[in-house]
């Protein structure tokens, strides 16, 4: 069950990438409205990635074991 679910969000993910390279070079509005919200998410993931790395650098500890 867990790797339909994996292939589909890959489905997801590549249509999304589809949508973006079609929306720059003209596409339809459902295209162009696909590839905003394709770029909108990939740019919440980053901030999101980017808090989560800053919260987590200071507190880590290192030790000699």
């Amino acid at each position: 069950m867990e790797i339909l679910v994996l292939i589909g969000l890959l489905v997801f993910v590549i249509g999304g990438c589809v949508c973006v390279v079609w929306a720059s070079r003209g596409g339809p509005r459902w295209v162009r409205v696909v590839a905003a919200v394709t770029l909108g998410l990939g740019e919440a993931l980053r901030a999101m990635d980017r808090r989560s790395r800053r919260s987590s650098s200071g507190s880590q500890s290192y030790s000699d074991d």
